[in-house]
């Protein structure tokens, strides 16, 4: 993989990296939303322009996956570009997963997920995930420009989405020092940027301090199993729909308090990035600092589908430093249903 990072380098790198990789045929993905970009980025390939496919969705759909992949195909593309948020990277995973195709990733949010070989596709209210080489982007461009048409709000709450790649990666079973130091340091970097950006969305400084932050914490994403944090939030978006960074933002500090007994050194670890004894409370606290949406009744959850995502987050196993029986993901859930503070 190599990595651009730079403010304005979307206008030339991405033409540049496809150079480098010998493509002649460059479809850009992107969701409606950050089709103006995503054009942009096309006009900037010149010949290399193949077109624009600007059908992204949350979570991934399997048929907006496979309109991607027969749009590529109808294109005779031999790369793609994806420019946007996790719902257009994860497209462009999808194509590569299914046509093999290069991939240039073109962060516009904090999600992180440019820097991990980990796949989503929603089908039948059930988010299966993988992890396949071929998804992993070539060439990663950040340019801490594009991030500024990202509202307060969602800057937030796609920060604290990274954080929480990080927080998983430090307790993970297959985590290494050089992965928690990492995630301690990406971490440092979102907490400390996230608030400067709700204060003053226009500085471009703090954006790109984010960015390289969400650059760490993906990685660490890319690196670890994913624990009980994730399997969670995958049930919430891919059965009922819940946007997935909100949903993170607010499940992270239950789960971290859930796991803290199990995990002191990543509890020690997110001591010293975070400045604080609590780090789950201080999570909490941050979502509520960044105008994010404190409870899952507030993103649409009903309190009957309680029940079915603990039957169906049960159902599959996942690692996690501590056991977590039906009881306990219930009472984790509706904690963060009500959107109390965690513990």
């Amino acid at each position: 993989m190599r990595v651009v990072f730079r403010a304005g380098a979307a206008r030339t790198a991405v033409a540049a990296e496809a150079e480098h990789l010998g493509l002649r045929r460059v479809l850009v993905l992107s969701g409606p939303r950050g089709a103006d970009t995503a054009r942009a980025v096309a006009d900037s390939l010149g010949a290399a322009n193949a077109g624009v496919h600007t059908e992204a969705a949350e979570h991934v759909p399997v048929p907006v996956a496979e309109a991607a992949a027969e749009a590529a195909l109808k294109a005779d593309a031999d790369g793609c570009a994806a420019v946007g948020g996790g719902s257009a990277i994860g497209l462009g995973k999808a194509v590569a997963l299914r046509l093999g195709l290069p991939l240039i990733a073109v962060p516009t949010t904090y999600a992180g997920s440019e820097m991990t070989p980990v796949w989503g596709l929603t089908e039948d209210g059930v988010k299966r995930t993988g992890r396949d080489p071929v998804v992993l982007p070539r060439s990663v461009v950040y340019d801490p420009e594009l991030t500024l048409s990202m509202p307060p709000a969602l800057s937030g709450t796609s920060g604290v989405n990274a954080i929480a790649h990080a927080v998983e990666a430090l307790y993970a079973p297959d985590a290494s020092p050089i992965v928690s130091l990492m995630a301690e340091e990406g971490t440092r970097a979102l907490a400390a940027a996230l608030p400067e950006i709700a204060a003053d969305p226009g500085g471009l400084d703090a954006r790109g301090r984010a960015l390289y932050g969400a650059w760490l914490c993906g990685a660490c994403l890319g690196a670890t199993t994913m624990s009980l944090h994730h399997k969670l939030c995958h049930v919430l978006g891919g059965t009922f729909g819940l946007p997935h960074a909100a949903t993170h933002t607010i499940v992270l500090p239950h789960v971290l308090a859930f796991n803290a007994p199990a995990a002191p050194d990543a509890v020690a670890a997110l001591r010293r990035a975070l400045g604080t004894d609590d780090p789950a409370l201080e999570l909490y606290r941050l979502g509520g600092r960044l105008g994010a949406p404190r409870s899952l009744a507030e993103l649409g959850l009903s309190a009957a589908g309680i029940d079915r995502a603990v039957e169906t987050a049960a159902a599959v196993p996942y690692a996690n430093p501590r056991d977590a029986g039906p009881d306990d993901l219930r009472a984790i859930l509706r904690a963060a249903f009500e959107g109390r503070p965690p513990g």
